[in-house]
């Protein structure tokens, strides 16, 4: 039996009974920690780092302000590691520093070296405890081995095991004691990921589900290991963490520190039995949770989420010169400039972004293709013009863009066919039962504009598509392109299935981008209405159901 989808706890329409029992707890934590002032109370600080996504530096960062899109510079490892270091002199001896994983995935320096500039750097950053991401397994079992055994780093993760032995790859939890308190971290990553990932990568590797023999490995370290509090490091993605924290799985868990889907937890998501937090991407931004106790019991927390702004943490000149140093073989042939553009290219919306719109626009314009597809990413540093000047697009820029870097293959397929997929993809984003996303972005595309109602039933979101500035036609063949997905059968694009006349070109997506920068630059890329939902609006990011969380 499957716990977690069987109980998904009357999914969200538990949570306008939790809100009452929420706002009790929240209270009674706090009557608790003031109750306890006249005692001695010990304070304990958890740090939180997610999907860093191979981002060395201090970059361009999108944020949502007075319903606006603006730009600051955050983040960077040896910003962080001042950060690290600040934190931990605030509270010596009682601080714990947690990553939630994919790490060594996202940009160029990462790729080219598969994964081997984090080692060092992240062995020389102070981090306790590491689970593995869904990135991970990118350039195989073997070399996520061998990168993670190098970060000198407890790695937990309760399931995921060798493919032909059963032996799990890594120890399922971590305890650390604290002056008599001990605190529990049990690794989860995220079951789909052979799905989510091109097959290939996890070759090897087997993962197992939310279910009941989580529940009881869970239950037992609670008790055999004496656990004051126990936290799920989990890389499920937002949605689906909110759900475990309203699962029975989670009833002896206190905090679930969430990873995967960059969301900005700015104050914990009350579940029915545990807290979440989700602490953004690339490195921009640090949770920080303090927890209070007295006499081994937990009475109250308090939780920020701290930019890396590198004004306040300026860079750690030890490890920036490791930084460097990892850089330098990989420099010059990223830093090449490839193209420019006028306007800012980003990547965080929910449904169009200008970023896929240049990428997808080069493949259709390379292919001919009537349908050009992008897969919903949501990584890339944003490209950010100043001074009204075109701003220089690099390789590293155009990595982050596209972190895999694949041939491109074109097809053939009915409007029918494309429709019913279409629909499965807005399902993957939409749907209302969060355990049946995957990730909570659409696909992107160029050739075709579709309006739709993500509050719509499964197979009815879509209300019309245009293509070649007519309704598309069920019967009709349609050329597509996309890129290739090691593992999938050759008939496949895109999860499309059983596509017909499937030509795999000799040419990568980078080769084709580059080419277009190069005849085009500089670009223009905006937001154009490709596909638009009335109901989200044209600036759409994340939502999470049933709760108040605000993507900003």
């Amino acid at each position: 039996m499957n716990l977690f989808n069987t109980t998904i706890l009357a999914r969200l329409s538990l949570l306008g009974i939790l809100i009452a029992t929420v706002s009790c707890k929240n209270e009674t934590s706090k009557d608790m920690a003031k109750n306890s002032e006249t005692k001695d109370t010990l304070s304990i600080t958890i740090l939180q780092t997610a999907d860093i996504h191979g981002q060395l530096d201090t970059h361009p960062e999108l944020f949502w302000e007075d319903e606006e899109v603006v730009f600051k510079n955050r983040g960077g490892l040896a910003n962080i590691k001042t950060l690290f270091d600040q934190e931990r002199e605030k509270n010596p001896n009682r601080t714990i520093i947690v990553d939630g994983g994919d790490l060594i995935q996202g940009s160029g320096y990462a790729a080219l070296s598969e994964g081997k500039v984090m080692p060092d750097v992240i062995k020389n950053m102070g981090f306790d405890v590491i689970i593995p991401g869904n990135w991970e397994v990118v350039y195989g079992k073997d070399n996520m081995m061998e990168v993670m055994k190098g970060y000198d780093t407890p790695i937990i993760a309760q399931n995921m095991h060798h493919d032909e032995s059963k032996e799990p790859l890594f120890p399922a939890h971590w305890v650390k004691e604290i002056e008599g308190v001990r605190i529990g971290f049990v690794g989860i990553n995220d079951p789909a990921v052979p799905v989510r990932q091109n097959p290939i990568f996890s070759k090897g590797i087997g993962f197992s589900g939310l279910d009941d023999d989580l529940k009881k490995m869970v239950d037992d370290i609670k008790v055999k290991e004496k656990i004051d509090v126990l936290f799920l490091v989990t890389h499920i993605g937002i949605f689906k963490q909110v759900e475990l924290a309203n699962n029975p799985i989670a009833e002896n868990v206190d905090y679930v520190l969430g990873n995967d889907t960059h969301e900005r937890v700015r104050e914990l998501i009350q579940g029915k039995y545990a807290k979440v937090s989700e602490p953004g991407a690339f490195g921009s931004f640090v949770g920080k949770l303090t927890l209070h106790l007295v006499d081994g019991k937990l009475v109250g927390d308090d939780y920020e989420l701290i930019d890396v702004d590198p004004i306040k943490y300026p860079a750690d000149k030890e490890l920036q010169a490791l930084v460097d140093r990892e850089k330098a073989p990989y420099k010059e042939y990223l830093e090449t400039v490839v193209g420019y553009t006028n306007t800012p290219i980003y990547r965080y919306l929910t449904v169009e972004n200008p970023m896929d719109n240049m990428i997808t626009d080069a493949a259709r314009w390379k292919t001919g293709a009537d349908i050009s597809i992008s897969n919903g990413f949501r990584f890339g540093n944003p490209i950010v013009p100043k001074d009204g000047k075109p701003e220089p697009i690099t390789r590293a820029n155009l990595w982050n863009l596209l972190p895999v870097n694949e041939k491109v293959k074109t097809g053939k397929a009915t409007g029918k066919q494309i429709k019913d997929w279409l629909e499965g993809e807005m399902h993957n984003a939409f749907a209302e039962n969060a355990t049946e996303r995957f990730g909570g972005w659409l696909v992107r595309f160029s050739g075709m504009k579709v309006n739709f109602n993500s509050q719509n039933q499964k197979g009815e979101r879509i209300s019309s598509i245009i293509v070649k500035g007519e309704p598309m036609q069920d019967d009709e063949y349609y050329t597509i392109s996309a890129c290739v997905r090691p593992g999938d059968p050759i008939d496949n694009l895109c999860r499309m299935p059983n596509v017909e006349d499937v030509e795999v070109k000799d040419y990568t997506i980078h080769e084709v981008v580059e080419e277009y920068l190069e005849k085009k630059s500089p670009v223009s890329p905006t937001l154009e209405g490709r596909a638009y939902c009335e109901y989200l609006g044209k600036y759409s990011f994340s939502t999470v159901p049933g709760t108040e969380y605000k993507f900003q």
